[in-house]
C-alpha cells in the first residue's frame, strides 16, 4: 500500500473507501494507469471490506476469486475504489469494489470473493 501511496478514506460496518494517485509510479509504458496497480487498489480495499463485518477476534479472512473488468484509461489524477459487501453468508462474502476517477466517471469494476475461516 506505501509503494502504491494508497490511503483509506472512509469506511463503515460494510464498505470501504480507498484512493491512490495516478503518477508514472503506477503507469503502464504507453503513459496510462496499469491494471495490476487498479487490481492491487481493489484488493486493498475488497479483503478488509469482509474484515469489518465480521469478529475478528473469532474469524480471518481468506481471498478465494478475484475478477476485474477495466472499462476506461486514466493518464493522472485520483482513483477512489468504494468496496460493498454484495453478499454475506456464514462463510463467504462477494464484494465489489467500483474505482472511479477523479471526475467521478467508473474505470473498473472489480469483484472478489472471501471465505470466512474460524480461528484456530
Amino acid at each position: 500500500m506505501e509503494t502504491l501511496d494508497i490511503k483509506y478514506v472512509d469506511l463503515g460496518n460494510d464498505y470501504l473507501v480507498a484512493t491512490m494517485p495516478v503518477t508514472s509510479k503506477v503507469h503502464q509504458p504507453d503513459g496510462i494507469l496499469n491494471g495490476g496497480a487498479t487490481m492491487a487498489l481493489a484488493e486493498s480495499v475488497g479483503s478488509p471490506t469482509s474484515l469489518l463485518a465480521i469478529d475478528m477476534d473469532k474469524y480471518s479472512v481468506r481471498g478465494i476469486e478475484f475478477s476485474a473488468n477495466h472499462l476506461r484509461s486514466v493518464k493522472s489524477g485520483v482513483v477512489t475504489a468504494t468496496a460493498k459487501i454484495i453478499h454475506k453468508g456464514k462463510t463467504i462474502h462477494l464484494v465489489e469494489i467500483k474505482i472511479e476517477d477523479d471526475k467521478k466517471r467508473v474505470i473498473s469494476i472489480c469483484k472478489i470473493t472471501n471465505i470466512i475461516l474460524e480461528n484456530k
